[in-house]
């Protein structure tokens, strides 16, 4: 557990593939700029339009590999072959200056989090039904069909999980959700606890 007393705060966010977790998230960032970013790390091989630096930092397995064995994350996963992983330093020098942060992460790593990070507040982002969110994994064009079923069969580990959040949100309609997501966000920032 984190003894440092940090003015900012830890949000964080969680969903299936396909929730819309990521576009909610880039929105909260554009309506609140106080809301600093942590660019997790991947040695997955980027997709049309991601960028090094802004959307992930982009690794060599041997470097991730490197990174974990000197203690450099706060969390970190191994998803379909590929490591995704929240650097502590990233994080803490975030807090240390005052700013809060908005992680989006796994379900996974969001235990782990919160386990340095108790007050973390921990939002879930849910589609109305499987069908959705298969419908929307398909739509995207980004991965094949095997990686889509696989993706699928974590779902129901996932929405287990949605029980030990905060909140949940159900993104059946992109602004609705946002919304919610808005109003969590500007109530936790207002609170000076």
């Amino acid at each position: 557990m984190s003894r440092t007393k940090y003015k900012g705060k830890v949000f964080i966010l969680s969903g299936p593939s396909g929730s819309g977790k990521t576009t909610l998230y880039q929105k909260a960032r554009e309506k609140f700029p106080q809301l600093r970013e942590s660019i997790s790390v991947t040695t997955r091989p980027k997709r049309p339009g991601e960028v090094h630096g802004r959307d992930y930092f982009f690794v060599s397995p041997k470097m991730f590999q490197y990174k974990i064995r000197a203690g450099h994350f706060l969390e970190y996963e191994q998803f379909f072959g590929n490591y995704y992983g929240t650097l502590r330093k990233y994080v803490q020098d975030i807090l240390k200056a005052g700013d809060s942060v908005l992680l989006c992460i796994d379900v996974k790593g969001a235990r782990t989090v919160r386990r340095e990070f108790p007050a973390a507040v921990t939002i879930f982002i849910k589609t109305p039904t499987l069908e959705d969110l298969k419908r929307r994994l398909i739509s995207r064009g980004s991965e094949d069909l095997k990686t889509i079923e696989n993706r699928l069969k974590r779902v129901e580990m996932e929405l287990r999980e949605a029980e030990r959040y905060d909140h949940v949100i159900v993104n059946g309609h992109l602004a609705k959700a946002q919304h919610a997501l808005n109003r969590i966000i500007a109530e936790a920032l207002a609170d000076p606890d």
